[in-house]
């Protein structure tokens, strides 16, 4: 039982850190009706800044707290993703204002490769560790339960909390603000939205900076646990089963996507894997949202497509 729960736990918090990424699609989604293929590039671009600034700026300043280094560090990248967002509004998306999502999508084919070549002209090409002082030593948990505890991941345990605040924020900002609902109306009809006075220009500044945001923490998160590398892209396509499965315009659905698929991959490569020779984990998400495309493509919380015509 106990080794059980240890992989379960193990799977919810993989499965948070999946939702954290497919979160960036939904946010997008959400705003424009399009699919950001950007985003893994956006994760790698974020990372690769807070890398690269927790170096450059102990040495500009000479802060010698390892904290506040890194505090200043995500501040700057952090500003540095508010003018990536600012500056994909300003030169490509204004222009494709009610343009096709066809041509939306290939816009952010476009900033995906821009952010790519960006990011290693920047701050380059090189594996960078990334030490945001999150503890990497394991610990034992519930040792009056069960014989000898459960051993769970200090680091997988405070990045799901990570990701979960953040996770909680965005459904808050969604449901509760005015920017929130604008937002969502965008989401719905770009033309009703910019007839009754909300700027559709300012909407997607706000998702693509809130995006960014979002895409900084994963990549901060990822890239303590992996090293900054550009391998770190391949998470885009980790997380696209995450929103087949939870729903491409619906935070939740990111959500619960990211845990069932998290749950799934642990549980079937620890229990079934041995009996296949292995591997499971590698396909399990993408035999699942096949099955999802096939029955309910909508995903488990999202819109029906012939609704958002």
């Amino acid at each position: 039982m106990a080794f059980f729960l240890e992989t379960l736990l193990g799977g919810l918090m993989v499965g948070m850190l999946y939702s954290l990424v497919a979160l960036g699609f939904v946010l997008i989604y959400k705003a424009s009706g399009v699919f950001n293929f950007a985003q893994g590039a956006m994760v790698l671009f974020a990372a690769l800044a807070m890398a690269r600034l927790s170096e450059w700026i102990p040495q500009w300043t000479g802060i010698d707290n390892k904290w506040l280094g890194n505090i200043l560090a995500f501040a700057v990248a952090g500003l540095l993703m508010f003018a990536v967002a600012w500056l994909i509004e300003r030169l490509v998306l204004r222009h494709l204002v009610n343009q096709e999502a066809a041509t939306l999508l290939m816009a952010t084919l476009g900033i995906a490769y821009f952010l790519d070549g960006l990011g290693q002209t920047m701050f380059g090409s090189n594996v960078y560790n990334l030490d945001i002082g999150m503890p990497k030593d394991p610990i034992f948990v519930f040792d009056s339960v069960f014989p000898g505890g459960l051993l769970i991941n200090k680091e997988d345990l405070i990045a799901a909390a990570i990701a979960t605040g953040l996770v909680a924020l965005l459904s808050l900002f969604f449901q509760k603000t005015s920017t929130g609902r604008a937002l969502r109306a965008v989401a719905d009809d770009h033309q009703a939205a910019q007839s009754i006075g909300i700027p559709l220009n300012r909407i997607w500044v706000i998702v693509w900076c809130v995006a960014g945001v979002v895409a900084l923490v994963a990549g901060m998160i990822w890239g303590s646990k992996l090293g900054v590398q550009f391998s770190l892209t391949t998470l885009a396509l980790r997380a696209l089963p995450v929103v087949i499965l939870g729903g491409l315009t619906s935070v939740p659905g990111a959500i619960i996507g990211g845990l069932i698929i998290g749950v799934g991959e642990k549980l079937s490569e620890v229990f079934l894997g041995p009996y296949v020779g292995g591997g499971i984990e590698i396909w399990f998400a993408y035999v699942l949202a096949l099955v999802f495309l096939l029955f309910r493509p909508q995903g488990l919380f999202g819109e029906k497509i012939i609704d958002r015509v």
